[in-house]
């Protein structure tokens, strides 16, 4: 139930409460230093002052740079066109990561890398060939597998078992499933010869408790969790971490032609989470030390 949609009308995205919020602090230590040391430093003439201030807030630039905890490091969103991927894409940048954004929606990937200062990648998650050009072109650039692989992206829809069209529950499955999978595939052996990496799931409630009108986006996102539990126990004690992120239902435009709010049987918008609150959780996860794993979170509306 992290996402919602029509029969028919598909979309990509996902679905908590704020979880993150320590990783600032080293940021605020440093810029309290330096300000603290610009203050202690003689007065000369006002020319001097001028090149001081430059030479001053160049320095809190450089340290606030270096305090953020993902810097330097390369990270992989799926879906990042829109949602809870883009959420999690600029979430990320925040703490000075390099972000991949990968999606469909060309104009949508550019305008993210143009916000976060990182780099597109135009890819169909049910497209094997287009995966892996776009997976190819990564690595190639970056010189192997990214520190930090989210898979956000995912298509569901509304439909009960007897009325389930067969296109779509192979949609769903080739997208949410599938394509995480390909995903992994792909990038995994990278990591597993590095001995580091995370990978981050994104699930969904609906992966773990069965709602009506959920056929195929249930069937996927139990699918979901059976790969992740048997990628965390194949990777124990390589090195590389995996996480999975089962929110609840969160407020995107993919709400906007169903009207939930009329629908008795669907969560109101004002109960649900946002698409930052996802992030923030994808945060606190991906900026946890190497020696920290965290293989599930459960995320939902106080």
């Amino acid at each position: 139930m992290g996402d919602y949609q029509t029969a028919g009308r598909r979309s990509r995205s996902r679905g908590l409460s704020p979880v993150y919020d320590d990783a600032r602090s080293a940021e605020t230590e440093l810029e309290d230093y330096h300000l603290s040391y610009e203050r202690s430093l003689p007065r000369g003439p006002t020319h001097s002052r001028r090149v001081l201030e430059a030479d001053n807030q160049r320095s809190r630039t450089a340290l606030m740079s270096a305090g953020r905890v993902l810097a330097s490091r390369t990270a992989l969103i799926t879906g990042a066109s829109r949602g809870i991927g883009h959420a999690i894409a600029t979430r990320l940048a925040e703490e000075g990561a390099i972000v991949w954004g990968m999606g469909r929606v060309e104009t949508a990937l550019a305008e993210l890398a143009s916000e976060t200062g990182g780099n597109s990648l135009v890819a169909d998650l049910s497209d094997d060939a287009s995966v892996w050009s776009a997976l190819e072109r990564l690595t190639d650039e970056i010189g192997g597998a990214p520190d930090i692989v989210v898979n956000s992206a995912g298509v569901f829809g509304l439909s009960s078992c007897a009325t389930e069209s067969v296109l779509a529950f192979d949609e769903s499955v080739s997208v949410n499933l599938r394509g995480t999978f390909l995903v992994v595939r792909n990038l995994l052996p990278g990591m597993l010869d590095r001995r580091k990496g995370l990978i981050i799931n994104i699930g969904s409630i609906s992966g773990r408790k069965a709602y009506p009108g959920n056929a195929a986006y249930s069937a996927s996102k139990f699918g979901l969790r059976g790969f992740h539990e048997v990628l965390l126990e194949e990777i124990r004690g390589t090195g590389v971490r995996a996480t999975l992120v089962e929110p609840a239902a969160t407020d995107t435009a993919l709400w906007d032609t169903i009207d939930p709010d009329n629908d008795p049987a669907l969560p109101n918008r004002s109960q649900m989470m946002q698409p930052g609150d996802v992030a923030e959780a994808v945060a606190f996860v991906a900026t946890r030390p190497d020696s920290v794993s965290i293989p599930l979170m459960q995320i939902e509306p106080a």
